[in-house]
């Protein structure tokens, strides 16, 4: 995946609150998993991209979130009409 400004993110993950998604930002930044970049210019840009430890976490965090999909799909195609 190709590196990703804040707005970038945040487009694509509308869901998320800036707040929130700074802080998860943060973390990742913390644990080595995505790398935060500041590019320079005029105005300045900040950048964050995987590192090799966050890429091999993402086959994982894809069939998790599969699985997420697949568990909540059964679930509703059990529960009553309302």
């Amino acid at each position: 995946m190709s590196p990703q400004s804040f707005s970038s993110l945040r487009d694509r993950l509308p869901e998320i609150s800036a707040k929130v998604l700074a802080e998860r930002l943060r973390v990742l930044v913390e644990r080595a998993l995505v790398v935060r970049e500041r590019l320079g210019g005029f105005p300045v840009r900040t950048v964050y991209h995987l590192t090799a430890a966050g890429a091999a976490l993402r086959p994982l965090l894809v069939e998790l979130y599969r699985t997420g999909v697949a568990i909540e799909t059964a679930h509703e195609s059990r529960s009553p009409a309302a």
